[in-house]
């Protein structure tokens, strides 16, 4: 069984930031390197990261599957899109539409806030991703290369469903 829970405390926090560790190593190493993901996890992924995102408007949502961690997601509403910054599954999780799960969370979310769509930004090498994405029903509307320092870019498709 799945339940999806607002991150509010410190220690859900923590919990997140073992999570993106975990997940990244397991799927970004063989995408982007051991290096880059490394630099993104203490960039975007650590506890003081993810306070100031969220003191910035990022809402983090953890995803339990079967009362164990299995997952996280992150969106932010914008003027006229829900921005879904993160969406998330430890492997040994996936196969159980935990994905599919979080994105009826996000779509319901964006309905009730009354936006038009969820835009979102998928590594243009990530294809199992760009495929369930699409799947979704989101289209790929553009693409952007972001230096994040250090001599890293973030080399992206920016994808959009409509709700």
């Amino acid at each position: 069984m799945l339940s999806i829970k607002k991150v509010q405390s410190e220690k859900e926090i923590q919990l997140v930031e073992k999570l993106a560790i975990e997940i990244w190593n397991e799927h970004y190493v063989a995408i982007i390197g051991q290096e880059q993901v490394d630099y993104m996890l203490e960039k975007f992924q650590s506890v003081s990261a993810m306070n100031q995102q969220m003191n910035d408007g990022l809402q983090y949502y953890l995803f339990y599957y079967n009362e164990e961690p299995a997952g996280y997601l992150g969106f932010k509403l914008e003027e006229q899109h829900l921005f879904l910054s993160k969406i998330y599954v430890l492997s040994k999780f996936r196969g159980n539409k935990i994905g599919k799960s979080g994105m009826d969370f996000v779509a319901i979310e964006a309905q009730s806030q009354k936006k038009e769509g969820i835009r979102l930004t998928v590594n243009k090498y990530n294809t199992n991703s760009i495929e369930a994405y699409k799947k979704m029903g989101f289209e790929v509307i553009d693409e952007v290369v972001a230096d994040i320092g250090q001599g890293y870019v973030m080399d992206d498709y920016i994808l959009l469903k409509k709700v």
